[in-house]
């Protein structure tokens, strides 16, 4: 499907801020609710001890979808036989490594195993179809969460088809462990909720409501209307679905009353961590949803820096998996962001490089300064242009900041524009911070890199947005930012000069 660049942002907020709410619950998970204003932080530990920034069962067991749905396409992909099976395949394998594995999901992928060694072969989808409607027929109780967080990834395969075959599709997929009605539904809901979020940058949890019969589509606008009464820490019995659809959209509905874009991504999921008990399950779930409605670029860089987890992937690779499935063109191994280095080999004047005027221990650049970062002892690297994982050679994955600004003045190109280019500043001032040498680079250094100085150089030297441009001019003669990047420094003058006089007035009194 053809995206415009904020709905591909979007696409490719989905499965990183699920992970990062996922990683940011892992820590508290089975905790009681915190009070109001508590930290929340990917600290890791709690009772599975996760490593700080990993991702748990939840972002794991969503991965094997994204691959199925590349790998077979919308088009009976992740609900074809073999598209099943490739999931099942990989969730047992998973499993049999995982430090965590949900007890009805492990209940069931345990039977499917026996199901499949009795006839001889390997496990197969149908084997987890089986094992989950007899362990809902002996249990009558099959409606855990484990099925509804992992599901986001089936909708992005489906932003250009019609909700109603999204909502088949993910009913099929959460009877693999979870037969229960409520279990499908709550499925079928939520990932209607993110196509639409990702289509058009709204959150609305009641747009699949239409699709349900009356009776059950009764009954979930009620649900729906509690949890916008409700915060997440009522709802004790979070390992639920229903509990765990409400505590997700509680969260957001909550925060959404005092934040807005990325702010309330943030304050939404640790809101849902502040909840308790199921953490780490019910902010993934929120996570799929608002990085749908904000995008990557509205997932804090702190959250983004570090987050990992089964199989070896990083936050590059799940904002990859969104992006190619939100275009329904599969793997990309040419092109950004899954090549290995893209080329800028056309472009001339990329070999700028001078210190910052502020500090010396930051260097601005454009991309051909990347060839000197060893020669240069630069530690870490902010990039605010397409690269590929080999293009910084010799800088680690977490000491490699990327943030997607692209030099444009229409404000549709660019999500968030101001919290970018501040987040980008941000992880100047944290490899800073940890006594790293920085290269800050575009492609020429000429527009996206000089904004970035401005608002990082204003922070340390304690002067305005425009007067620290000024100097950095005067170090990088080619710079010119555009009139939108001019704009936000002029924006963020206002504020500083409000926020000077506000300190002026309080001393006077």
């Amino acid at each position: 499907m053809k995206l415009n660049p904020l709905q591909n942002d979007r696409a490719a907020g989905v499965l990183v801020a699920l992970a990062a709410g996922d990683a940011l619950g892992a820590g508290y998970e089975f905790g009681a609710p915190l009070p109001d204003g508590a930290e929340v932080t990917m600290k890791g530990g709690g009772p599975f001890g996760f490593a700080p920034a990993e991702w748990t069962d939840d972002t794991s067991t969503a991965i094997p979808i994204a691959e199925a749905l590349l790998e077979f396409g919308s088009d009976g992909g992740a609900s074809s036989p073999a598209g099943l099976t490739m999931v099942v395949r990989a969730w047992s394998s998973w499993a049999a490594e995982a430090k965590e594995v949900g007890a009805q999901t492990s209940a069931v992928t345990a039977t499917a195993r026996r199901l499949a060694v009795a006839a001889g072969r390997e496990v197969e989808a149908a084997d987890f179809t089986a094992a989950a409607a007899d362990f809902h027929a002996r249990t009558g109780r099959s409606a855990g969460n484990g099925s509804l967080m992992r599901t986001a990834p089936l909708a992005l395969a489906y932003l250009d088809r019609e909700p109603s075959e999204l909502m088949a599709a993910a009913g099929e997929l959460s009877a693999l462990t979870h037969a229960d009605p409520d279990a499908r539904e709550a499925c079928e809901l939520w990932c209607v909720a993110i196509r639409h979020a990702v289509l058009t940058g709204l959150l609305d949890v009641r747009v699949g409501l239409r699709l349900l019969p009356a009776e059950r589509a009764s009954l979930w606008l009620e649900r729906i209307e509690t949890a916008e009464r409700s915060r997440p820490r009522d709802f004790s019995r979070n390992g639920w679905v229903v509990e765990a659809f409400q505590g997700a959209w509680s969260a957001i509905h909550y925060a959404g009353l005092s934040a807005a874009g990325p702010a309330h991504l943030r304050a939404s999921l640790e809101e849902a961590v502040r909840g308790g008990r199921d953490t780490d399950t019910v902010a993934a779930i929120a996570g799929g949803l608002l990085g749908a409605a904000y995008g990557y670029t509205a997932v804090p860089f702190a959250w983004r820096q570090r987050l990992h987890g089964w199989p070896g992937l990083r936050a590059r690779d799940l904002m990859g998996l969104g992006m190619e499935l939100g275009r329904g063109e599969g793997h990309r191994s040419t092109s950004w962001p899954r090549a290995e280095r893209h080329d800028y080999s056309m472009w001339s004047r990329t070999d700028a490089l001078v210190r910052h005027p502020h500090d010396d221990g930051v260097w601005l650049g454009g991309v051909g300064s990347l060839e000197r970062v060893t020669e240069l002892g630069i530690d870490a690297v902010v990039s605010l242009c397409r690269l590929g994982p080999l293009d910084a050679p010799g800088v680690a994955p977490e000491d490699h900041a990327t943030f997607w600004v692209v030099d444009s003045a229409v404000e549709g190109d660019n999500a968030h524009t101001a919290f970018v280019l501040g987040e980008a500043a941000a992880a100047v001032e944290r490899y800073r911070a940890e006594g790293k040498t920085v290269l800050l680079h575009c492609v020429r250094a000429e527009s996206r890199t000089p904004t970035v100085a401005a608002v990082y150089g204003a922070r340390v030297s304690q002067i305005s947005p425009l007067e620290a441009l000024e100097d950095v001019r005067r170090a990088l003669p080619s710079a010119r930012p555009n009139p939108l990047f001019m704009q936000v420094l002029a924006e963020a003058e206002t504020t500083t000069d409000s926020a000077a006089g506000g300190a002026t007035r309080a001393g006077a009194r």
